[in-house]
């Protein structure tokens, strides 16, 4: 099982890098919002309900991946309501289970942040759109999280498109068999 762990800054494009990941592999797509989402529609975001019950959710699907070798694709927004140490927790459980974690990093400027994070498709996934308030976020510190173990591969999205990213992520990443298609 392989975990592929792309993490970056909201709006550097981690959900489209991911998705032209997956559609050159045979990986599932396992997004942060689908458990945002889900402990959104029952806790306030930040709250400690929502904080475990988030992390509950990503760490028991890596288990339940590696547990029948089904590789995934896991996007990641490092923030300050994230429990320190996450990261970690998720490859000592990856790796216990056999199976292997690459982190990607994505970033890009700031001012191209600021322009993708009012895009409407962030509004999908109840993703933050506002790039005033981003500002307001990121001067009161709330995407501010340790380092995340070293990245096997960065990339700044502001100068490959997510179709580049994703074959230079399998490029790569040596042994990591593409199904044809």
């Amino acid at each position: 099982m392989r975990l592929i762990f792309i993490h970056g800054p909201i709006a550097v494009g981690k959900l489209t890098v991911a998705r032209e990941l997956a559609a050159l592999t045979s990986f599932k797509l396992f997004h942060n919002h689908l458990a945002v989402d889900l402990a959104l529609s029952l806790f306030e975001f930040g709250s400690s309900a929502f904080i475990e019950l988030r992390e509950s959710i990503w760490l028991e699907a890596f288990q339940q991946a590696a547990r029948v070798d089904r590789s995934i694709i896991f996007t990641f927004s490092p923030e300050a309501t994230v429990k320190l140490g996450f990261p970690a927790r998720a490859q000592k459980l990856v790796e216990a289970l056999g199976g292997v974690v690459h982190f990607i990093e994505l970033f890009c400027d700031d001012a191209e942040i600021e322009r993708r994070v009012e895009n409407k498709s962030r509004t999908a996934y109840k993703k933050l759109n506002s790039a005033a308030e981003y500002r307001r976020l990121k001067a009161g510190g709330a995407f501010e999280y340790p380092k995340l173990p070293p990245a096997l591969l960065t990339f700044d999205t502001g100068q490959f498109s997510a179709a580049e990213c994703a074959k230079l992520i399998c490029n790569g990443i040596t042994d990591f068999d593409i199904p044809a298609t």
